[in-house]
């Protein structure tokens, strides 16, 4: 397979490393395209990759889009014609990125894909809509499970739903934490305390550009403002009642597990 990867990223690197491992059952040669020349230069340096004009009319077997969320859309119409057996994307929004597909793409086979996981922390859960499926998009959604990886099929609205939870309301909530905390000694830290900081660790590791992209993307923050709010505004009896539906919520959650 002749693969484009728009986005020569963390992402987009993480793509390329997948398809062409070695368990990948999948003989893959991959070319990057980034509108910044030298980071797709970069990209392709160490591995056995080469480089196209992110502006060219080079054609391949199927294009990956590693490219922020907001540009998924555009970049569906500009590569669709790139590609000659299928596209998919790997940027984390799926409604949009899948719409798009099908109105530039529809004689294609189509797929979105989102790393639940930074690349350094691979392997990890995948989340999976193919679309349109056929052998290429077989390949790709193989080839990531070769790596490791738990691809899982979803649908676009329950994920989108799901990243309102598990992204944009908790990195809200790591990052209103750290804001508000004062620094404290090692030895006062509680378990609780401890592991929020770890967690606040993990989150401020990488880039405010993706970060500001889930916020935009997804409802979630404000939820988690206005319950921070009931917190500091109930007495002892709204507090109890709170603390036990958040109880609940946690029985709930180990149920759906």
């Amino acid at each position: 397979m002749d693969l484009l990867v728009v986005g020569a990223g963390e992402i987009g690197r993480w793509v390329a490393d997948t398809v062409s491992a070695d368990a990948a059952p999948v003989d893959a040669s991959v070319a990057f395209a980034d509108r910044d020349p030298t980071v797709a230069a970069d990209a392709a340096a160490g591995r056995d990759a080469r480089t196209v004009d992110a502006d060219g009319d080079s054609v391949h077997d199927a294009v990956c889009l590693a490219v922020p969320m907001s540009a998924v859309p555009a970049a569906v119409e500009a590569y669709a014609p790139r590609a000659e057996e299928a596209i998919v994307d790997v940027s984390g929004e799926m409604t949009d990125a899948l719409a798009a597909m099908r109105k530039h793409a529809s004689d294609l086979e189509r797929g979105s894909y989102h790393p639940l996981f930074a690349p350094p922390r691979v392997p990890g859960n995948v989340a999976a809509v193919v679309d349109e499926g056929g052998p290429a998009v077989e390949s790709l959604s193989a080839a990531i499970e070769a790596g490791g990886n738990d691809v899982f099929e979803t649908t676009a609205a329950e994920h989108d739903e799901a990243m309102e939870t598990v992204q944009a309301g908790a990195h809200a909530a790591v990052l209103a934490w750290r804001l508000a905390a004062e620094p404290v000694r090692e030895e006062f830290h509680t378990p609780v305390s401890a592991a929020l900081d770890d967690v606040a660790d993990t989150v401020t590791e990488g880039s405010p550009g993706v970060y500001a992209e889930i916020q935009r993307a997804f409802d979630g923050a404000e939820d988690v403002a206005d319950a921070a709010a009931d917190i500091a505004a109930a007495d002892d009896e709204a507090f109890a009642a709170l603390y036990e539906r958040a109880r609940g919520d946690r029985e709930g959650r180990d149920r759906l597990e």
